[in-house]
């Protein structure tokens, strides 16, 4: 029994990395993108991602215009923006994926991917979006979407990085300091 004391230890800090490496991350996801189409996040490894949930009737819809903006600034190789739109505050986002992807692109020239709509809370709460809200599936943090509009920052290796409430713009300073790696 003295000689197991000696191995029992080391095997259990192997162990702990296997339990910690098995941890769900962002790109072992796949989405539906507006057009109903199969989007998997493992093609945006090496790449930071902003995710928002949207609407299209609702007083924080004009940050569309910021979001793009910011997509157009940073995006490309290594930073890109995803919208989910949701219907899950007050109504306000009513439409069709098709109406939804029209509205963007006429109203707001929207070039981001837009995904299909999907629920952010609640009993129905899409997968993705019960990882990015709970500690037990992210590994880093609980939070509640609050509204439409929530950003959600995930790092090039698919770990939950923070959010930013959805009242805070697309060029709020704790954005920006993550997109320039302070």
């Amino acid at each position: 029994m003295r000689n197991c004391k000696k191995w029992v230890f080391p095997l259990l800090l192997t162990a702990m990395p296997v339990v910690l490496a098995g941890q769900q991350r962002f790109h072992d996801f796949v989405v539906t993108d507006i057009q109903g189409e199969e989007f998997d996040l493992a093609r945006l490894k090496g790449k930071k991602v902003l995710v928002v949930n949207t609407a299209s009737e609702c007083g924080l819809t004009p940050q569309f215009r910021d979001l793009e903006k910011l997509y157009r600034e940073y995006g490309g190789d290594r930073f890109v923006i995803i919208g989910f739109p949701s219907n899950d505050f007050a109504g306000q986002e009513p439409g069709s994926n098709e109406e939804i992807a029209t509205f963007c692109q006429r109203n707001y020239g929207v070039t981001f991917p837009m995904m299909s709509k999907i629920a952010v809370k609640g009993e129905k709460i899409h997968p993705l979006y019960r990882w990015l809200t709970d500690k037990s599936e992210n590994g880093v943090m609980n939070s509640r979407v609050r509204w439409n509009f929530q950003k959600y920052m995930i790092d090039e290796q698919g770990q939950l990085v923070g959010y930013v409430v959805p009242r805070k713009g697309p060029y709020n300073r704790q954005i920006l300091s993550w997109l320039a790696g302070k």
